[in-house]
């Protein structure tokens, strides 16, 4: 009888671990988006600080920025649709305080809203310039769909710097919150990094 019990506990912690892990496609897609993200924002950043006489920045910079943008609004609406076709997904620990969790939704959607307008405003600012050479993802040139405008081209780019640095707000912000959890929070449970582990 006792050891009956003692199996049951055990089956019930299995299947608790594995509803407070995320699936491995969405660990793998969430580490993949983090790498590329990162690498735009650097390259974003670095690339608009270069002089336009430096010829790596319009022939190498921009274009490669441009082609891992699209992989990135394409990786966040991969990972988007696998967590709304995901039925059982880890819920916010109830060791948090409720500001927490509420903080944590926010961010959350916030990132994933960002994820998918500020590479959207990128490819808004190339389709409206009229002098830019196109969109390639990776050599395959993708269609402007917007009209030459120079005036909204000053907005799209505006757009596109603002939500972009909005967005490293919200990185850290993520970044903070489960360093403060894994290392500062007295229960375990409330470590949420080990669920994209």
């Amino acid at each position: 009888m006792a050891l009956e019990s003692d199996m049951k506990a055990m089956m019930n912690q299995t299947n608790q671990e594995d509803v407070d892990r995320y699936p491995a496609s969405l660990r793998i897609l969430h580490w993949v988006r983090a790498i590329l993200i990162l690498g735009l924002l650097w390259a974003g950043w670095h690339m608009t600080g270069l002089d336009d006489e430096v010829a790596s920045k319009f022939e190498v910079y921009y274009p490669w920025h441009k082609s891992f943008g699209l992989l990135a609004i394409l990786v966040a609406l991969v990972q988007i649709t696998v967590r709304l076709r995901t039925p059982r997904l880890p819920q916010p620990p109830q060791t948090l305080a409720r500001y927490e969790q509420v903080l944590s939704r926010f961010v959350h959607r916030g990132m994933y809203t960002l994820l998918v307008i500020v590479p959207l405003m990128g490819y808004s600012m190339s389709s409206t310039f009229t002098l830019s050479d196109g969109v390639f993802f990776f050599g395959v040139n993708i269609p402007e769909l917007l009209p030459k405008n120079d005036n909204w081209f000053v907005v799209f780019q505006w757009l596109h710097k603002v939500l972009a640095y909005t967005l490293l707000g919200l990185i850290v912000l993520h970044v903070v919150g489960a360093i403060k959890h894994r290392l500062f929070d007295r229960d375990p449970r409330s470590d949420v990094l080990r669920r994209m582990l």
